[in-house]
């Protein structure tokens, strides 16, 4: 079971690299949430996203992500409700009056906690991921390897461990950043100005997003 060969794993890898380093709604929201609140609110984001992504695997591994594939009510229901939750997102940071870097509501266990549930939210609402897990994970399926759904389960769930190696120096890096800026108001104006366009930017594109 789950015998692959060293090009397998070679191929895969890589792709799954290259898929964790590309720009997009998760990755703009875990450094966004880590330049708002530090280190604390950018795990917490990652994790919440982690999370989500997790989800779009176990459908992926069931089949539950062939409805969002090939019914289109299902997919612009999805499509239509994330690019809402991020345009939401991005007015909340434009109408910030720039001391996110100092307010209570961000730090805390109930702070990082709405962070984690955001972030879940972000990658679920996200149906280019279900769809692309259920066009990328087959891909690496071998006949004899294993059951089907187990081995899109192995390989999903790989793509969040690569991610484990990527994402954390990301946010370190930031926190870093947003502890020598922390007590800058105009800088923090700005950083929740930029990150507010960058959400209503990504929901309107993912609102554009054709299946």
């Amino acid at each position: 079971m789950f015998d692959y060969t060293f090009l397998h794993w070679t191929t895969f890898l890589t792709a799954a690299v290259l898929l964790n380093l590309s720009p997009g709604p998760d990755m703009a929201f875990i450094l966004g949430q880590t330049a708002r609140g530090g280190t604390r609110s950018g795990f917490a984001a990652m994790f919440g996203i982690w999370t989500g992504a997790l989800m779009h695997v176990l459908m992926a591994a069931v089949g539950l992500s062939a409805i969002l594939a090939t019914s289109a009510v299902a997919f612009s229901v999805v499509k239509w409700a994330g690019a809402a939750y991020l345009v939401w997102l991005g007015i909340q940071a434009l109408g910030s009056s720039g001391g996110s870097f100092i307010r209570d509501d961000v730090s805390g266990d109930q702070g990082h906690g709405r962070i984690y549930r955001q972030g879940i939210l972000v990658a679920a609402l996200n149906p280019k991921v279900a769809v692309f897990f259920l066009a990328f994970l087959p891909q690496f399926v071998v006949r004899e390897a294993g059951p089907v759904w187990a081995q899109l389960s192995l390989h999903g769930i790989l793509i969040i461990v690569v991610a484990a190696f990527i994402e954390p120096p990301l946010v370190l890096a930031g926190g870093w950043l947003t502890d020598s800026l922390k007590n800058n108001r105009k800088i923090g104006m700005w950083l929740d100005r930029g990150l507010g366009a960058l959400f209503v930017t990504l929901g309107i594109r993912l609102a554009l997003t054709e299946r």
